[in-house]
């Protein structure tokens, strides 16, 4: 979303000016359908599930909230990855909070660095649920507007 800007003027007297400004910026929204993701051939029998979150960008703290459902196995962790692009995999750039069990929650806050911030706008970040088996990740979603 874009920023809003005000900015007020005043004539105080001849030739002076009071110049007021009032800047606030608006959060940023990303939503993402968690979907089952086998990353190897083998391990595709093991996955399963469903869920959703939502993002949401103020500044530069990124605070993620969603549910799953339906995983074969516990979940273990959930991780935010940088990808090289949409649909692309990447390395884990922060950990979440996650319920262990095959049905609940994800939630936290990160503070993303400049380039993560830019990468989250081109939609290259991502988040990955990770499950008892298969241990390589089971639900993936890309954050989009």
């Amino acid at each position: 979303m874009a920023s809003t800007r005000r900015i007020a003027v005043s004539i105080i007297g001849p030739g002076l000016l009071c110049l007021g400004l009032n800047l606030s910026a608006q959060n940023e929204t990303y939503k993402t359908r968690l979907s089952p993701i086998a990353a190897t051939g083998k391990s595709r029998v093991d996955v399963s599930g469903v869920g959703t979150a939502t993002a949401v960008l103020a500044g530069s703290k990124l605070t993620v909230t969603g549910s799953f459902e339906g995983l074969r196995t516990p979940a273990t962790a959930v991780r935010l990855h940088n990808g090289v692009a949409t649909g692309a995999r990447g390395p884990a750039i922060h950990d979440l909070t996650i319920s262990k069990a095959a049905s609940g929650t994800i939630s936290g806050s990160t503070d993303l660095t400049a380039q993560e911030v830019d990468s989250l706008r081109k939609g290259k970040l991502y988040i990955q649920i990770y499950s008892e088996k298969p241990a390589d990740g089971t639900l993936w979603g890309w954050l989009l507007k």
